[in-house]
């Protein structure tokens, strides 16, 4: 919360990672995620600030090798002294005179069989009556 990467970071990376999964609901699911590492250096560098220009052509330039896919999800992987590494989404995005500030967001878990009605892999309960004859401590059936 109101934490700033430097702007000297560096793209150090960009993953592209299939993801398939099998909920507790059992339902297979399959999606893929673009991850953009970034990186600051130890000493700033504010002479080297990231434009979007030298962003724009890092991804240019895996695309050379990688094939990113248009309908990925995107998450932006972050993490200083202060910061534990983390994967986050890319909120809201604001220009800001030259600057273009990206809120991050963190991910939620989720479970995905309640979201879509189900229940989390619990065991149903049922009710259960007894019928006509049932046993007793003292009724001599078992």
């Amino acid at each position: 919360e109101n934490k700033w990467v430097d702007q000297s970071y560096h793209i150090t990376e960009i993953k592209q990672a299939p993801i398939t999964s099998v909920d507790c609901g059992g339902v297979l699911t399959k999606w893929t995620e673009v991850i953009i590492q970034l990186w600051e250096p130890g000493e700033k560098q504010q002479e080297r600030a990231m434009k979007a220009r030298k962003a724009l052509s890092i991804i240019e330039l895996v695309e050379k090798s990688l094939s990113l896919e248009a309908d990925a999800i995107v998450k932006i992987e972050f993490g200083n002294q202060q910061f534990d590494t983390r994967q986050m989404f890319p909120g809201e995005i604001i220009a800001a005179g030259e600057n273009l500030i990206v809120d991050l967001r963190p991910d939620a878990v989720q479970c995905k069989a309640i979201s879509r009605g189900g229940s989390c892999g619990e065991a149903e309960q049922k009710n259960i009556t007894p019928s006509g004859s049932s046993c007793t401590p003292s009724g001599g059936c078992c």
